[in-house]
């Protein structure tokens, strides 16, 4: 009987293993890079172990570090959670090859399923080894790991080389394996996938279909179970090639098999031998724990031979820090504050008062709504989002819930490609109007606060505060009387540091107002106070690059120097930030002018990393 288990892993999944573990009396140990140093799953495990340095090739990738880590602190079973090493052979035989019970698949399993080439092979499909144009589009995947890292989509044939070159650095960084491989890309397709369970006995469980076709660069955020739509027949043949590809393998424990559906026809992905980030839609409607069922299967339990009648429907969103109307740009900073309504199921790594950096995925939280029926678990979810408070970096929060309220998701008519086509639209900004007003009374009871050097409001004047939101300016207004404070057209009922009530046409609203620094929230509405003066060494000369976040420079183009004549839109550098690349393309067509990055090189946002000057 295990006793301690080990999370091979960091963040929400390893503090989401931690809990059923306390559940079921079993102590529990987590690993940290010095990143993760204060991070909750160190804070919360009942012991934790330093894996020296930050980058996870030096510490959550260490497979060496990681075992040793577990002899040292007593570990009797490892759990890999997902990504980093979990579908990874050799590091499920050097646990095993320790002594320590692995909380997963056979070494051999995953060796035939982690790579997604193999995998294919062993369901009868083979990988496209010579690209022509009758091919495309075309799909570069890496061959191990998942999350969208190492995708790329190629229209066009002479982009291939640089795409295959791309996928690769961003596979060999993220998962330690730069192999990657070419298929077709099926366009319009449904994300559609299988959960499956088995145990040491030979019993293989189906438990039951996934939807997760909302995506953004091949990496999944909204989630729910069952599959809405699918025909009876699709959905049972889903299920028999799920149960066929796990057959195939011996497998034991918790996997997913992965499809494209279209045109009423399953397309293989892949199979996942580790639990997915989207597990908790499944334990919703089965009513099953997943991480205390692959305890059970590690310990020998066999499982029933019946899986479990599906029970309403669950939908999960992923929360990013990520910017989703400036390219899905990831966000960093203190998060001052993550509180989410009662009701809903909250699985986070963070805290009120982490830092969120820049080695690490993007994802805040994940936020799962159950209800009887899918369109009662859609509006569920959509309003708890709303009221959810996250005072910190901009998140892709008031993307979810225009997501999850769009007539084509509500009508379970979505495919893969739902944010190439509404992005723009569900982007649009939904702020309040009335929240620059409110954080101006609120920032006039403050009292002593002063932000900009010297320059004070006159009393006895109209007061004016200028703000950003959303992208955009706003000026208030608004004067001290002897009865209190006066704005325009708004009756002011109250107004303190904490919370403003103001009276429009009759109804009164409340704003509660969080100050930190020059960060402002109004409710769920973030906003920037601004300076009553430009400060001229903030400006930059047209046509500058700017690093759109922190990170690290990987790649320069070939060949650019200074004097290197380029077209708009040409890639010309390349970021990487929380683990995935991102492009730094020309903004006109002219000439370098300047070229400020270089290879290795931290930047922090806002850096100048090179000039294009525009040709007349």
């Amino acid at each position: 009987m295990i006793t301690s288990v080990l999370v091979a892993n960091r963040g929400e999944i390893a503090c989401r293993v931690f809990r059923t573990c306390r559940e079921l009396g079993i102590r529990t140990i987590a690993v940290h890079s010095d990143a993760d140093e204060g991070a909750l799953h160190a804070r919360v495990a009942d012991a934790s172990v330093r894996l020296p340095g930050e980058a996870p090739a030096d510490t959550y990738l260490r497979g060496d570090l990681i075992v040793k880590a577990a002899v040292a602190a007593g570990a009797d079973a490892v759990h890999p959670g997902y990504g980093f090493l979990s579908e990874n052979a050799d590091f499920a035989r050097a646990v095993q090859d320790a002594g320590l019970l692995w909380i997963g698949p056979p070494s051999e399993a995953i060796e035939a399923m982690a790579s997604k080439t193999r995998a294919k092979q062993l369901m009868g499909i083979q990988p496209l080894t010579h690209v022509t144009e009758a091919d495309l589009p075309v799909l570069v995947k890496a061959a191990a790991g998942g999350g969208g890292r190492g995708m790329r989509v190629v229209r066009r044939l002479a982009d291939l080389d640089a795409e295959l070159a791309s996928a690769r650095a961003e596979a060999a960084s993220a998962f330690g394996d730069g192999e990657v491989f070419v298929e077709p890309y099926v366009e319009n397709g449904r994300h559609v996938e299988v959960q499956i369970l088995a145990d040491t006995h030979g019993t293989i469980l189906p438990l039951g279909t996934r939807d997760c076709s909302l995506q953004r660069r091949h990496q999944k955020v909204v989630e729910e179970a069952p599959a809405p739509g699918l025909p009876e027949e699709l959905r049972q043949e889903l299920s028999t090639l799920a149960v066929r590809a796990a057959r195939a393998v011996d497998y034991v424990g918790a996997g997913t098999v992965e499809f494209l559906v279209a045109d009423g026809r399953a397309h293989f992905l892949e199979m996942n031998t580790r639990l997915q980030v989207e597990h908790p839609v499944t334990e919703a409607v089965s009513g099953l724990d997943l991480v205390a069922e692959q305890i059970r299967v590690a310990e020998g339990h066999p499982l029933d031979h019946d899986p479990p009648r599906a029970r309403g429907h669950a939908v999960e969103a992923r929360l990013y820090a990520e910017d989703p109307s400036r390219d899905w740009a990831p966000q960093t900073g203190r998060l001052h504050r993550l509180s989410v309504p009662e009701g809903v199921r909250l699985d986070t790594g963070y805290t009120d008062g982490d830092d969120i950096g820049v080695h690490y995925d993007p994802m805040l939280a994940k936020v799962v709504a159950h209800a009887p029926t899918r369109a009662e678990a859609l509006r569920k979810l959509a309003s708890a989002l709303e009221r959810t408070v996250i005072h910190g970096p901009v998140t892709n929060r008031d993307l979810l819930v225009s997501s999850l309220r769009h007539p084509e998701f509500t009508a379970a008519r979505m495919d893969t490609g739902f944010y190439d086509r509404h992005l723009p639209e569900l982007t649009a900004p939904t702020t309040d109007p009335y929240a620059p007003l409110a954080a101006a009374l609120a920032d006039a009871h403050t009292g002593s606060r002063s932000r900009f050097g010297g320059w004070r409001n006159v009393p006895s004047q109209p007061q004016v505060k200028r703000y950003e939101m959303a992208g955009e300016e706003h000026e208030v207004h608004y004067r001290h009387t002897r009865t209190g404070l006066e704005a325009d057209g708004v009756s002011v009922v109250h107004a303190d540091a904490g919370l403003v009530i103001l009276e429009v046409d009759g109804v009164r609203r409340r704003f509660e107002v969080a100050c930190y620094g020059d960060q402002l929230h109004v409710n769920t509405t973030a906003l920037t106070a601004l300076p009553r003066f430009t400060d001229p060494a903030a400006q930059h000369a047209p046509g500058s690059l700017l690093a759109p976040m922190p990170g690290t420079v990987v790649r320069v183009a070939d060949g650019l120097t200074v004097g290197t004549p380029v077209k708009a839109g040409a890639p010309l550098l390349w970021l990487e930030a929380m683990k995935m690349q991102h492009k730094i393309t020309a903004p006109v067509t002219g000439t370098l002018s300047e070229l400020h990055a270089v290879p290795g090189q931290q930047v922090e946002p806002g850096a100048l990393l090179a000039v294009v000057t525009e040709t007349p």
